[in-house]
């Protein structure tokens, strides 16, 4: 499944609490407290900023924001259940939230429960169709189950509305490597890296998809 979402990040909130003009950290507001839980999330630090999520909602515990951010930092330590709880608080107070929807659904995944996680990734689709994460997500749900071929309809329309979608890349190489269609899958793979040469994914699919094509290609005579 794709890397966890993060959004509307300010790159400099955290900097910003850093500074020594910051406000005390015990006024600070429930907006104040996501953000910055927001900000330590965004630099690795998910243990620090389920405790900023914490004391948001302690001030208001019917921050939906909070909630949503909560349970994708829940999800980068693994603790997918917990996350799912979160992420259910959130959509109680934000039905129509379709990162909520998404998140769920990546978290749904990663707990092998990919027909649940359809669900909620159509539910975010109907709320916002240009949501390119939720379509790279649903097409990575449908690899996982085997449907390749409405897999690569989901991940084409994630690289239409976002061209330098990594996951969708990789996701859309693994649909097309399942299908035979290893020249192609090997095409995505090397445009996956040009974008990302640091990733790794990409680095372990190319390999298979480059033995698959030396065992398929004619032999000479």
């Amino acid at each position: 499944m794709p890397a966890w979402l993060y959004w509307g990040v300010n790159m400099g909130l955290f900097d910003r609490f850093k500074s020594s003009n910051a406000p005390t950290q015990k006024g600070l507001t429930a907006k104040e407290w996501c953000d910055k839980g927001d900000a330590l999330a965004k630099s690795g630090r998910h243990e620090e900023a389920l405790q900023c999520f914490d004391k948001a909602l302690a001030i208001d515990p019917r921050y939906a924001m909070a909630w949503t951010l909560k349970g994708a930092a829940l999800g980068m330590l693994d603790r997918h259940e917990e996350a799912l709880e979160c992420l259910d608080r959130a959509l109680e107070v934000d039905p129509k939230d379709a990162k909520a929807w998404a998140l769920k659904g990546a978290t749904l995944g990663m707990l092998d429960r990919h027909e649940e996680a359809l669900q909620c990734l159509d539910k975010a689709l109907e709320l916002d169709p240009r949501y390119s994460v939720a379509w790279n997500n649903k097409g990575a749900a449908l690899v996982k189950l085997d449907r390749h071929q409405e897999a690569l309809q989901c991940l084409d329309t994630a690289l239409a509305i976002d061209p330098r979608d990594v996951d969708a890349w990789n996701y859309k190489g693994a649909a097309l490597d399942m299908l035979d269609r290893h020249q192609e899958a090997l095409q995505c793979f090397d445009q996956a890296l040009a974008i990302d040469p640091t990733n790794a994914i990409e680095q372990q699919g190319k390999p298979v998809a480059l033995e698959k094509i030396r065992k398929t290609a004619p032999k000479k005579q």
